[in-house]
């Protein structure tokens, strides 16, 4: 089997993700496209059983490996069984059988974590603290680095519903090959913090990445001069919201740019039921969307799937909807004053033009880069170009992290520019710094 396409987009989405990990050994051509070929179209019992199906042969392969000593080939099984469980958890809420969500995700968790503990430089488990407890994080020394050694950090803010492990693919392996320390951690209503501490979403990240940013500086190993973060998916609000409070970054990307949450939400319904939210009409909305529910039980299920993670679960969906209406950015983004970059992807599926809008409005050094959908760089996150996608990012990020930035500020933000790049995966992180200031690294 050499091509697969869905005519449901969401699984469309869904197989494209997956196909992008390879770029990072996060998946296995062969395996996705023969895994997705058993699928029924729109059919997620499907879904869900022929993805946990691969990924539990990858897990069986890892521990045979592990066993015998193979501590390179379990990693790359574990890397890719940890993806797929991903990838089924991804339609869990739509089978027939969500109930075992946790079970799957507690799966998909150990692979991550046992491949963590089996890397030639193993992943460091951090606690972040959070109010009255923690936040579990991962913290990773850059490749050649002694312990100890004060590199440039990078970290890695998930999204909505993406796996800590994805957190590889969408920056992680980026950062590691230029030799950066990079880390990343489950913030409320994220992974762990939501299926094991049912802590939900919340819309001010200052009070998340700022203890994150704490903890992090408090390393040795960690140059507090030159810090980085990268937000993903929804992070694209998050990121910004807390750079509006938070000044200590030497720089940040976004991926996609956020400004309204909600409009992913709002948009699809009809003008009657925006009037009944901004009316504060509950009893009415209610009354509709439980119609809505029982019409369509995929939208219904959609709505589960998205509602948890702001803890309003069996809850009023007037009330859900009201709550993501805070997660909207307005006066505060004239406080950011780290320079950011703001990816634009073609054919944005849930925030479309908020990359242009975000760009707009920020007042300090910006950069937004545009992926077009010819240079098959489009959809939400690029999933289908990670290369693409990492070089013009870190190639930005180079100039604040091991060069001079006053180049980058000086071109204006120009998304058809960014800096001339050569091969320095042989370099000593040294001989970057110096290559990078003299214009010829990246």
């Amino acid at each position: 089997m050499t091509s697969v396409h869905f005519k449901d987009d969401d699984f469309q989405f869904g197989l494209e993700v997956a196909l992008g990990a390879t770029y990072r050994q996060a998946a296995d051509v062969g395996e996705v496209l023969a895994t997705a070929g058993r699928i029924g179209d729109g059919d997620s019992d499907s879904w869900v059983h022929e993805w946990t199906a691969t990924a539990g042969a990858s897990w069986s392969q890892a521990a045979q490996a592990e066993q015998r000593g193979r501590l390179v080939s379990a990693v790359g099984h574990l890397r890719r069984a940890a993806t797929y469980y991903a990838t089924a958890l991804y339609r869990i809420s739509h089978c027939s059988e969500p109930e075992r969500e946790l079970a799957l995700w507690r799966r998909q968790r150990a692979c991550w974590d046992r491949l963590v503990d089996l890397l030639a430089v193993p992943g460091e488990r951090v606690s972040i603290a959070y109010e009255t407890t923690t936040l579990p994080g991962y913290f990773f020394r850059a490749p050649g680095a002694e312990a100890g050694e004060r590199r440039p950090l990078v970290i890695i803010n998930n999204g909505s519903d993406g796996a800590t492990s994805q957190m590889w693919v969408h920056g992680g392996a980026a950062a590691s090959e230029r030799g950066y320390h990079w880390m990343t951690f489950d913030g409320p209503g994220q992974q762990a913090a939501l299926f094991e501490q049912e802590i939900p979403f919340r819309p001010d990240w200052e009070a998340v990445l700022t203890p994150v940013l704490d903890a992090m500086l408090e390393r040795p190993d960690v140059d507090p001069d030159r810090v980085a973060v990268i937000g993903i998916s929804q992070a694209g609000y998050w990121v910004p919201r807390a750079l509006a409070f938070e000044h200590r970054f030497a720089a940040a990307a976004v991926d996609p740019g956020v400004v309204d949450v909600s409009s992913s939400w709002l948009d699809p319904l009809p003008e009657v039921m925006r009037k009944q939210l901004r009316e504060g009409r509950q009893a009415a909305f209610d009354r509709e969307m439980h119609l809505v529910g029982l019409l369509s039980p995929n939208t219904a299920a959609t709505l589960r799937f998205r509602g948890k993670p702001y803890g309003l679960a069996g809850s009023s969906i007037f009330a859900l909807y009201q709550s993501v209406s805070a997660y909207q950015l307005n006066e505060e983004i004239g406080q950011i004053t780290t320079p950011v970059l703001i990816t634009d992807p073609e054919g944005e599926q849930f925030w479309p033009g908020q990359s242009q809008q975000l760009y707009d409005r920020l007042e300090g050094p910006k950069h937004l880069v545009r992926f077009r959908s010819q240079e098959g760089a489009g959809r939400h996150c690029e999933p289908l170009a990670c290369a693409q996608r990492d070089t013009r990012i870190f190639d930005w990020l180079d100039l604040y992290l091991v060069g001079d930035h006053r180049g980058v500020e000086a071109n204006g933000g120009d998304s058809n520019r960014h800096p001339e790049a050569m091969t320095v995966s042989s370099l000593t992180f040294a001989d970057r710094r110096s290559a990078v200031r003299s214009g010829k690294g990246s």
